[in-house]
């Protein structure tokens, strides 16, 4: 008999499988002209896609040596959030601190949050390239915004966050060329 642990490690692994690696190449790709033109990367996510997005930037900076930041300051959430409206925060954020040609990377379990999304927006109205995670609906809204769009087929958030985190660290491995 199988135990629940199995089963869940097979599972997670059928999901990670279900990218489109020609696509993870290429997201790494654009994360080296980045680095290249001496822009910057700005993740952001919200809950658990906030944590993934810190830990993600830390990487891209100290280990990949590209600039890389993320929008966790309560101070910041809580004074755009107040000021802009929870919806607008993001894309204030991007407008405030991003610069053209900066990499934006949106993470949303649903894809369907508003502040993401229009951060999104915006990333697109100062023309910075996009790359989004999402989960849950294939078609959701998140998932049609951007360069490269990576999406989770679950509706599990612990599923979807662990495969976004995966993912976005095996780039960062990727750069760094980590032997596999």
């Amino acid at each position: 008999m199988i135990n629940y642990f199995d089963k869940y490690l097979i599972k997670i692994s059928e999901i990670l499988k279900n990218v489109d690696s020609g696509n993870l190449e290429d997201a790494a790709k654009l994360i080296l002209r980045i680095k290249k033109n001496k822009k910057k990367i700005i993740i952001v996510g919200n809950g658990g896609s906030a944590a993934i997005a810190s830990h993600a930037s830390v990487d891209f900076t100290k280990a990949a040596n590209i600039r890389a930041i993320n929008f966790n300051e309560a101070d910041l959430l809580t004074c755009f959030s107040n000021d802009y409206g929870y919806e607008n925060w993001v894309a204030k954020a991007i407008e405030f601190y991003a610069d053209r040609g900066d990499l934006i990377i949106l993470i949303s379990s649903s894809g369907t949050s508003k502040n993401i999304i229009n951060g999104a927006k915006q990333s697109k109205k100062m023309n910075c390239p996009l790359i989004t995670f999402s989960g849950f609906k294939k078609n959701n809204p998140l998932s049609k915004l951007g360069i490269y769009n990576f999406w989770v087929n679950s509706r599990s958030y612990n599923f979807i966050e662990n495969t976004h985190q995966i993912w976005l660290l095996s780039i960062v491995d990727r750069i760094i060329n980590i032997k596999v």
